[in-house]
Parts: C-alpha cells; structure tokens; sequence
C-alpha cells in the first residue's frame, strides 16, 4: 500500500510539472511580437523537446505554433521587415509536433521564399521544409509541386525542378501538369533525350486534345533543337580548323563535315548567319532553345495548361 501510494504522488507530482511546463510554453508563444530579441523567443532548445513536453498533446500544440508563426509572418510583413528571424524555427517546430500538417509545409514555404519584404527570403530553408513535408506525406502531390517551383524560380536550378515534378507526377492522383512541368525542365536543363522520352509518353498516354497538341509541338521543337546542336558542332569544328566561319553549307560538304544540310521540320533549309546555325523561319516553334537569330530570345516553358508562357526578364 505504502509503495502504491509513494508511486501515486511521484506521478502526480510528475504531472504537476509537465503541466507547468505546458502552461509556461502556451505562455512563452504569446511573447512572439515584432522586435522582441531571438534569445527571448526562442524558449524551447529543439522541437524534439516541445514534442515531449506536449503530454501527447502535439496536434493541439502544432496549432498553437503555427497560428503564432502565421501572427508573427504577419506582423513582419506588415512592418516591411527585412529579417524574419526565428520564421524558421516556428515552422520546423510546428511540423515536428504535426508532420502531417500540410499547410505548415506549403504556405510556410511561400513564406520563407518569398524576397524580403514580402517574406524572409530564404529559398533553401523553403525547400529543406517541402523535402521535410514530402518525407512525412510521400503522398501530398502538391508539395512535389512547390518544391519543383521553388527550384525553379527561386534557386535557378531546372533539373532538381524537374526531378521534383517527375517525384510528385508518380503520385497517385497526382495532377498531369507535373509531368508537363517535368519534361519542359528537362529539355530547359539541356537533357534533350530525356525530355523527348517524357513528351512521348505524355503524347501517348493522354486523351486530353490539346495535351497531345502541346506535346506534338514541344517533340518537333526537340528536333529542331537536336539538329541545330549537331550543325552547330560541325560549324565550330569548321571555325576552329579554318580560324573562320564557313560563308555557306557548300564549305562544311567540301571539307568533309557534312554530307547535306538536313531541312528544318517544316522542309525548310537551315540557314549560317555569322557562324551561327538559324531557322529560316521560327514561325511554328515556340519552345525551341536552338535555331534562333543571334540576340533573339524565346520562352519555352510551359504554364498550368502545358502551353507556351513567354519568359520575362526575371526568369
């Protein structure tokens, strides 16, 4: 009896305190106002340890932390603030207490992307917390989605873009735009024979019209742009021997680097401008990287619908 109730008030006692811890965590997330220092706000050392001082109640506690991680986005961006400190503490500790809080992952990713003022402008920490929430929901296809974004646009790195969009296309349910999204960064990345298998298997697999438009479009710029590569290396291979540029298509015939200039899809003869390989006319090609007058530009990525987006400045 006497070892029961020794057991009893330790337990109780162990309570107690547990949940005077909870109480002064609740209590130390309300201090999370603009302009109190990093040192104050950062209460707890890991989220490990937040996780274990929730009692089993990690779900309610992710709820408090994200709510006061969307207050304290808010009032920076409000302030026009240029830092946003402790942002990414507040998301890693709200996914360790709920890793199955997806809106943690997607909105707290476009926070932390964004450039400041607009958010904490901080690319990387978005994708560790996408890759994060990908390990804890392998099945949410719209955190492949931001990811392949956030490569693409914030990082400048098109291949990671597309291995996200091909990762997220293999999700059951997954929406069709990532494989769209995954084959037009491949080629975007320069890797022209992986690009033409996923634009064929888009081809044939889907029944959507317009799709298999795009895609039928997107192979023939493919083409153009293998073509060119190749006339392109016969050229330079021309230049470097000669010390000049060939002044027509005859030169390369007679000098053994070509057996004939292959027409364009269209039927129409490449043409040699100053030592570059062009298109007579681009009309029909709206994807192309290759093939286009000197100092012209062309956009060949895709939007929701698969088709063509003409690039600003900015991308």
């Amino acid at each position: 009896m006497i070892r029961t109730l020794r057991t009893n008030a330790a337990f109780a006692v162990l309570t107690a305190l547990l949940l005077g811890a909870s109480v002064l965590l609740v209590r130390q997330t309300d201090r999370l106002r603009e302009g109190e220092p990093l040192q104050e706000v950062l209460y707890i050392p890991s989220p490990a340890v937040a996780k274990r001082l929730s009692l089993g109640y990690s779900s309610l506690l992710a709820d408090i932390y994200w709510t006061r991680a969307v207050q304290y986005f808010g009032a920076k961006h409000k302030a026009k603030a240029r830092e946003y400190a402790i942002l990414e503490p507040l998301l890693d500790t709200t996914t360790t207490l709920d890793p199955q809080l997806v809106p943690a992952y997607e909105f707290g990713s476009v926070f932390l992307s964004q450039k400041p003022p607009e958010g904490a402008g901080n690319p990387q920490a978005a994708a560790r917390l996408v890759e994060k929430g990908i390990r804890e929901n392998p099945n949410a296809w719209r955190l492949y989605y931001d990811l392949g974004y956030i490569y693409w646009l914030e990082l400048k790195e098109p291949s990671k873009a597309a291995d996200a969009f091909a990762r997220g296309a293999k999700v059951p349910g997954a929406h069709r735009f990532l494989n769209v999204m995954a084959a037009a960064l491949t080629a975007h990345a320069g890797e022209t024979e992986t690009a033409v298998y996923m634009w064929t298997n888009i081809l044939n697999d889907s029944e959507d019209p317009a799709l298999r438009a795009n895609a039928q479009r997107r192979l023939v710029c493919l083409r153009v742009d293998s073509e060119v590569k190749l006339l392109q290396d016969r050229v330079d291979m021309f230049t470097a021997h000669f010390q000049r540029p060939p002044a027509n298509w005859q030169e390369l015939i007679a000098a053994g680097l070509l057996r004939g200039v292959p027409p364009d899809p269209h039927g129409r003869a490449y043409r040699l401008v100053d030592g570059h390989v062009c298109l007579k006319d681009t009309e029909g090609f709206p994807f192309i990287t290759r093939g286009l007058p000197p100092g012209n530009a062309q956009g060949d990525l895709p939007n929701e619908k698969g088709f063509h987006v003409q690039k600003s400045e900015n991308q």
